[in-house]
Formats: structure tokens, C-alpha cells, sequence
């Protein structure tokens, strides 16, 4: 986040483009792993803005590893969302282009999460969304994971 921290320094709360990666993680039962945010205590896709010189595939890993504690690899890329814009509640506007990936996880290992980024999270199965979504862009992503495994699995 010093990338980030370091721009908005010099433009204050000025709308950005940033790019970011999120992951959604299926278990062998259906259900889709999501974070509880700790800045808006929101439900969403594990995920957060690159950091200069990285790449979609290794910031989702990175971000995965931060919000939930999981080491996981990209499956596919399941879409890139470019058509959204958000208001933190502290008044920086951006509009994320966000690569989303299907995730598998690597490893049993579980790593701390930041408590600045994560509340909690916990599975949700794909016809019981949470309550409350993030933004309008993670309202997309549960429906574009819909379509693919509804398709994948021949789910009716």
C-alpha cells in the first residue's frame, strides 16, 4: 500500500484508476470463501490493488495471503471488471480495474491476516450470498462465479 499511500499524498482524493486482483475460493462442498472488510465490515472477494511491478497472478496470491490467510494459485481468469467506480468512506474515489480469478488452495498452512484489512471470513454456499456486498463490483463477481460454476457443474 506505500505505492498507493504515495500517490494519494500528491492528489489528495482525486478519482484514480488502480488496478487490483480478487480471487474466488470453492470448497469441495460449492461454497465460496469471502472476507469480512475491517473498514467497512462488508462481505467480499478476498483481493486488493498490485503493487508497482507486479502482476494480476501474484497479487492475488499476495492478497490471498493477507485477507485470508491462504496460499492459493490462480485456476482462470474468470473476467476483468473495468466499469465501476467506489467512494471510500474516507472520500478517495477510484475506479479498480480488477482482474478476478478462480483460486485453488496450495497449502494447509494458514497465515495471519492483517487485522487492518480483515475482520473474518467464512464460506458461503452460491445460493446463500451475504448480506451485505462490498461494492457493486463484488455483487458482480458472485454472479459471474454463478454463471461459471452453474455452467462448470451443470447446476440447475
Amino acid at each position: 500500500m506505500a505505492y498507493i499511500a504515495d500517490l494519494r499524498s500528491q492528489v489528495g482524493h482525486m478519482p484514480l484508476i488502480l488496478t487490483s486482483a480478487s480471487g474466488a475460493l470453492v470448497n469441495a462442498d460449492g461454497a465460496v470463501l469471502l472476507q469480512a472488510r475491517a473498514d467497512t465490515g462488508d462481505w467480499g472477494f478476498p483481493g486488493g490493488y498490485m503493487e508497482f511491478g507486479e502482476r494480476f497472478d501474484n497479487t492475488v496470491r499476495r492478497e490471498f495471503k493477507e485477507d485470508a490467510g491462504l496460499a492459493v494459485e490462480p485456476v482462470c481468469l474468470l473476467k476483468i471488471l473495468d466499469n465501476d467506480q467506489y467512494t471510500y468512506p474516507n472520500g478517495d474515489a477510484v475506479q479498480p480495474v480488477n482482474a478476478f480469478y478462480l483460486v485453488r488452495q496450495v497449502s494447509d498452512q494458514h497465515f495471519s491476516v492483517k487485522p487492518s484489512e480483515t475482520v473474518t471470513t467464512r464460506y458461503f454456499t452460491l445460493q446463500g450470498r451475504p448480506p451485505r456486498f462490498f461494492n457493486h463490483q463484488h455483487e458482480k463477481m458472485w454472479a459471474i462465479l454463478n454463471e461459471y460454476w452453474t455452467k462448470k457443474h451443470n447446476v440447475k
